[in-house]
């Protein structure tokens, strides 16, 4: 695994924090969502689906830190949209940095080397490019809908690292995808000096256009089993082990929808990033008033069923890393071996 010792100490003690509280429920990454805008049209995203008036808006800095003040998570993903055409970016990644959360700034990359030589940003630990890189070239240009997108987000990523910054990838694998193929492109992204790389099987949002490619669970178990075992030492995740052995089929996690709050223009959406099932305007509103059992895998929900992104099962894993002498074991083991 590859997350620097910092954060790791950070997450771990907060963790700790919240279960001598007795808190059943807490966050743990804000995915604080400023515009909804993107420079492209994936076919796998619904977001810029919505009307013109709606991807116009986008939140002020004030009300992105007021939503990061009032969930308290130590970890802030920034998604979209494209959060480089946000116009106060380099504004709310500062203000975030002096905060100290650890800021993951998700990206296509397509804009960033402009960012970086206009001097937007400064390196920092609390600061990485989470990169949107979803397998080789010819799979990664598919899945955007444009040519060349891969080569534009390599040259991105070069420049962020030669300049001192952190950069992460972040992939979604759909229906269809080869797993020695996303093996070749595993020793690619080391090769090219990332710190680490996030997976994820996708899901369907409602209002993508493609709704065909999406991974059902025994697809999923299947996939990343394959791809994932026999791994080569010199690969480096970003993410919890336990959560990628859930996606290989090791373990069967319950859904924990409030480990990873979103909040955009629209306000706190239930029940996560994912399903958008109303609204409310506080983080505390949304804890307490969200019908939770309505969702996840025991609750029967056809929606909930093949679900098994890391914005729902990511923070379960984390929990279970700090909640149990077993999942500590195992993480450890993991860790140590770099055998999943």
């Amino acid at each position: 695994m590859s997350v620097p010792a910092s954060q790791m100490w950070t997450v771990a003690t907060y963790v700790l924090r919240q279960k001598l509280r007795g808190r059943p429920r807490y966050p743990l990454v804000l995915m604080l969502e400023p515009l909804f805008r993107c420079n492209l049209a994936c076919s796998g995203c619904g977001k810029i689906q919505y009307p013109a008036q709606i991807l116009k808006k986008h939140l002020t800095v004030e009300q992105c830190l007021k939503a990061v003040d009032e969930c308290g998570a130590p970890m802030v993903s920034i998604p979209g949209g494209e959060p480089l055409m946000y116009p106060d970016i380099g504004r709310l990644v500062e203000a975030l940095v002096a905060r100290g959360k650890y800021v993951y700034l998700c990206t296509n990359a397509i804009l960033l080397r402009e960012k970086l030589e206009a001097g937007l940003f400064r390196p920092s630990k609390y600061l990485s490019f989470s990169v949107h890189m979803d397998g080789p070239r010819e799979e990664h240009d598919a899945a955007v809908c444009r040519d060349g997108v891969y080569d534009q987000a390599v040259e991105g990523i070069r420049e962020a690292l030669r300049r001192g910054f952190r950069v992460t990838t972040n992939t979604t694998l759909f229906e269809g995808a080869n797993p020695l193929r996303v093996r070749e492109f595993f020793d690619a992204m080391m090769d090219l000096g990332v710190e680490g790389m996030m997976l994820s099987p996708g899901y369907s949002y409602s209002k993508a256009p493609d709704q065909v490619h999406f991974l059902r669970k025994s697809r999923t178990h299947e996939l990343f089993s394959t791809m994932l075992s026999n791994p080569a030492r010199r690969w480096k995740f970003n993410q919890s082990p336990l959560f990628l052995r859930f996606l290989m089929g090791e373990h069967d996690y319950e859904c924990t929808p409030w480990g990873n709050p979103t909040y955009n223009i629209f306000g706190w959406q239930r029940p996560c990033y994912l399903l958008q099932e109303g609204y409310a305007e506080t983080f505390q509103e949304l804890l307490e008033t969200t019908r939770w059992e309505e969702y996840g895998k025991k609750s029967g929900n056809e929606k909930c069923r093949d679900c098994m992104v890391h914005c729902g099962f990511e923070a379960t894993a984390v929990n279970e890393t700090f909640g149990s002498w077993r999942g500590f074991r195992e993480t450890v083991a993991v860790t140590v071996t770099g055998k999943l």
